[in-house]
């Protein structure tokens, strides 16, 4: 007998399943060749069917028929726009953060360079000092003239470093004072100015500077002043050390960056949102406007740009002209980046607010049957373009046992987040979202301030742990695990991702709780927020209430977390959600797949 293949070409995967005379033989899956919806993904078709059928006696010949969904591409390269900047003016100087400061405690004083306080009169002693220690002069040199002074009366009550000194700076000095190192323009620090220096216990963050009138208390500053420097203390959240300096002309603000309007045409009203005024701002347009017929960016800006961006990658792919684009779904997320301070002077970095967007373009049919043509004749089959994924997906999930119709299903795939609901007529009603476990990814490398995007992947896939010694580790969940073999020397003290057994160190100074804190706010801005309203766009009277239960499919509903918090998310509404076992066999996966293949045998 013949066999029927149906192929689910998605954002990440390329998943297949098998039957033959009404019995489900086999299954596949792969790494999506190319962009989704182009003639790229035939490489992808090709070597996903081959693999599901060297699990049978069967070759490509022996396929009949092959069913393709129709696929909508989401833009992976999710756009950040950063809507603030933290601009430092003269020589004021925030938020250093070295990894070793020296000492603990707030000091307040005026700058020196530390050769000079020898040379201070008995009358000036009194008053606070802060030393300033240059690249040139060695550490024990320095440790000489701060004791030196010490000795003779002068309060000292803090010190700031070139070099990476402080605690070696700090062990020698007869009175422990808190030390800042690593400040790598020290020559832009000038002297008799008046200056705030705190350093926190190790595990613990800076208190004073961190809080706006703390600033103001020590540089006795006006209500008028106290707000200009909120920039300032906000910056300086979550540091172990602090330097705050006060000159005449210094000055630190928060400017927005124009991020641009964006226009959305729905099918019956139009609307625009300002993407400086965040994510929630432009969700609400969008829900406003909805079923969005297409998005527009302000010519000129960033928002104008990346839409832009979208749909010319999306001409170049498909041939079609950048006018026949259309974009019918974005998520936008508030989101952190850390970027570096401007006029800072030891590479300062500051959380600036930014949004995140992911665009998905509307499925294009007819690129659709262009895969399909050139797929029959490479194969020399019967290639058709199937039904929307959503639909499909309704179908391969009434395959778990246990399922029935009336039933919603949700697909989290890598691009998109997928919703259907079948009442018990049959008649389905799907949503297709942009934003899912790709985003998700981007989310996590710039909250991080990673440099590899393959990194996020894996701290968004694996639970996290603590090495604590060369025998044991402490879990993201506290739990402690103990070894009979010491660990590699390589991970120890480190904060690691446990995949399949095997510890893998990350190479960040983040801490774990903050970590898996950002880990796990950004499945919830992505997963849940479209979960939610995905399933409000399905409902027939809008509200997620009237769904009794949820099905969860897709390659992101192995995610060991991910099912638990849309399944938390639902259960304040009333509705049971659970991952779906696609056939008995195959678990979330292969949903669409297994859809496709049900309809091509069906016709």
């Amino acid at each position: 007998m013949p066999l029927i293949a149906g192929i689910d070409i998605g954002n990440a995967t390329t998943e297949v399943a098998l039957a033959q005379d009404g019995r489900f033989i086999g299954s596949g899956i792969v790494a999506t060749t190319g962009m989704k919806g182009t003639r790229e993904n035939i490489a992808g078709v090709v070597a996903s069917l081959q693999q599901a059928l060297d699990k049978t006696p069967w070759s490509l010949q022996d396929v009949a028929k092959i069913c393709i969904n129709e696929a909508a591409p989401v833009i992976g390269d999710v756009a950040m726009e950063t809507i603030t900047e933290t601009i430092i003016t003269e020589s004021t100087m925030i938020g250093h953060n070295p990894q070793t400061p020296g000492g603990v405690g707030v000091g307040m004083g005026t700058t020196i360079a530390v050769e000079k306080l020898a040379a201070l009169s008995e009358d000036r002693f009194a008053q606070g000092w802060i030393p300033l220690v240059g690249e040139e002069m060695d550490f024990l040199e320095a440790v000489w003239f701060i004791n030196e002074a010490l000795d003779r009366g002068v309060n000292v009550v803090a010190a700031i470093l070139k070099k990476d000194d402080g605690v070696l700076v700090n062990n020698r000095l007869h009175r422990p004072i808190p030390v800042v190192d690593e400040v790598t323009l020290l020559e832009k620090v000038p002297e008799g100015v008046l200056a705030a220096v705190e350093v926190a216990a190790p595990g613990q963050v800076v208190r004073v500077l961190s809080n706006p009138y703390g600033i103001a208390t020590f540089f006795a500053l006006t209500p008028e002043e106290t707000q200009t420097i909120v920039p300032i203390a906000r910056a300086l959240i979550g540091n172990r050390s602090a330097v705050v300096l006060k000159t005449p002309q210094g000055d630190v603000r928060s400017r927005v960056i124009p991020a641009g309007k964006i226009f959305i045409r729905g099918e019956k009203r139009g609307g625009e949102a300002d993407v400086a005024q965040g994510a929630q701002a432009i969700m609400q347009a969008m829900s406003a406007c909805a079923p969005v017929c297409d998005i527009r960016g302000e010519a000129g800006t960033h928002a104008g740009g990346m839409l832009e961006r979208v749909r010319k990658v999306m001409a170049s792919l498909t041939g079609h002209e950048m006018s026949a684009i259309y974009i019918q779904d974005l998520l936008a997320v508030d989101t952190f980046i850390p970027r570096k301070v401007q006029g800072g002077m030891a590479g300062e970095c500051a959380m600036e607010n930014a949004v995140g967007m992911a665009a998905m373009v509307k499925a294009d049919r007819l690129q659709m049957q262009v895969i399909a043509r050139e797929l029959s004749a490479r194969l020399q089959t019967e290639v058709v373009v199937g039904g929307v994924e959503a639909n499909m997906a309704i179908a391969g999930a009434l395959t778990t046992p246990g399922c029935a119709a009336p039933l919603a299903i949700l697909d989290l795939g890598a691009g998109s987040t997928d919703a259907a609901i079948v009442n018990a007529e049959g008649q389905i009603t799907a949503v297709h979202l942009a934003g899912a476990g790709n985003m998700v990814s981007l989310l996590i490398k710039t909250e991080l301030g990673l440099e590899d995007l393959s990194l996020a992947e894996a701290i968004k896939k694996y639970p996290l742990a603590k090495v604590e010694s060369l025998f044991s580790i402490r879990h993201e969940n506290g739990a402690v695990e103990f070894f009979r073999e010491a660990l590699s020397p390589a991970v120890f003290a480190k904060v690691v991702y446990i995949k399949e057994g095997e510890l893998v160190p990350i190479d960040n100074a983040s801490p774990l709780e903050k970590i898996r804190l950002v880990r796990r706010q950004a499945k919830e801005k992505v997963f849940v927020t479209n979960c939610l309203r995905a399933l409000r766009q399905v409902s027939p009277g809008g509200s997620i209430r009237d769904i009794a239960f949820v099905v969860l499919v897709g390659g992101s509903s192995l995610d060991f977390e991910i099912p638990q918090l849309i399944t938390e998310a639902l259960s304040h509404y009333g509705v049971v959600a659970g991952q779906g076992n696609i056939r008995g066999t195959e678990g979330p996966r292969n949903a669409v797949a297994t859809g496709l293949l049900l309809a091509g045998q069906a016709n």
